[in-house]
């Protein structure tokens, strides 16, 4: 079975009629599957069922007008194939967190509303280059020495932070374990982190009680807790795709609780470089 055209086949078919009453089984009838099998390879491959998709596709086309239209919210809600206004409001606030009002006056395209389409390069991207169920580990407390800047999501600046970290990084420290740290995550809340958000970012590595760390450095600490964990395979060209699942999908749909902890990515042996096809980096999500 090509699960790939399958899933294309469907994704397809559920976007042409995404504004009518479409129904699970009417997807899997298209595809010639079964709803049992096809449900389960979308929840396998996508990281999400079927109803799911369809679900959040409406709501996040919904958010788009509610951003960039003046359009009544009963108007809204029906031609995004809601029942009523209620039902939309209930639907909308158990995603975003907010009613759609409170969405509206905050002007803030988020991760999470920009639930995008999938197409050929995201399936491609999700069944090659990330684990769509993330694994749940228990760190200890971690010390970290680097240098902080401030960045912007979604830029192209990583690169180049990392190059600059590695010419101050002294020879005996450089085979140990690396971390991005998200500084202001703390202070935020996770759905309303947007692209055009500022940060700050820790690029450092690994240190502990014994070392003599140059005053170049500024220190940080990774908290003990729980926290799930996403590999991203490939070049970090695509990292921004992993990322858009991680807050525009996983997110929308865990059972986990986020926590106020930072979230991090973790650099070690398997990362060979920012260009390599074959490099790996992991990215930690803090939760309860």
């Amino acid at each position: 079975m090509d699960y790939k055209k399958v899933l294309e086949q469907a994704v397809i078919y559920i976007e042409q009629h995404l504004n009518e009453a479409l129904s699970v089984e009417e997807v899997s009838k298209v595809t010639g599957y079964s709803y049992y099998h096809l449900n389960r390879q979308f929840i396998a491959i996508l990281g999400e069922s079927i109803g799911s998709y369809i679900k959040k596709r409406r709501l996040a086309n919904a958010a788009q007008r509610l951003l960039y239209t003046d359009d009544k919210i009963i108007t809204i809600a029906f031609d995004n194939n809601f029942e009523s206004a209620e039902a939309f409001s209930r639907a909308f606030k158990t995603v975003y967190k907010v009613n759609p009002s409170t969405y509206r006056r905050n002007r803030i395209h988020t991760f999470t509303s920009g639930k995008q389409r999938l197409d050929d390069e995201k399936i491609t991207h999700l069944l090659e280059h990330i684990n769509v169920h993330p694994n749940i580990v228990e760190l200890p407390e971690i010390e970290i020495a680097g240098i902080r800047t401030e960045v912007y999501l979604h830029q192209e600046e990583l690169k180049g932070h990392w190059e600059t970290f590695y010419k101050l990084l002294p020879a005996q420290y450089r085979m140990r374990r690396r971390f991005g740290i998200y500084e202001s995550f703390d202070k935020l809340n996770h759905y309303m982190i947007h692209e055009d958000m500022q940060f700050h970012e820790v690029f450092g590595f690994e240190v502990n009680t014994i070392d003599r760390i140059a005053d170049d450095f500024v220190r940080s600490t990774i908290q003990k807790g729980r926290y799930a964990v996403f590999t991203h395979h490939g070049s970090l060209h695509t990292l921004s795709q992993t990322i858009d699942y991680i807050w525009g999908t996983w997110i929308l749909s865990t059972k986990e609780v986020l926590d106020t902890r930072d979230s991090f990515e973790l650099y070690d042996d398997r990362f060979l470089g920012y260009d390599e096809p074959d490099t790996e980096i992991d990215i930690y999500v803090a939760i309860r």
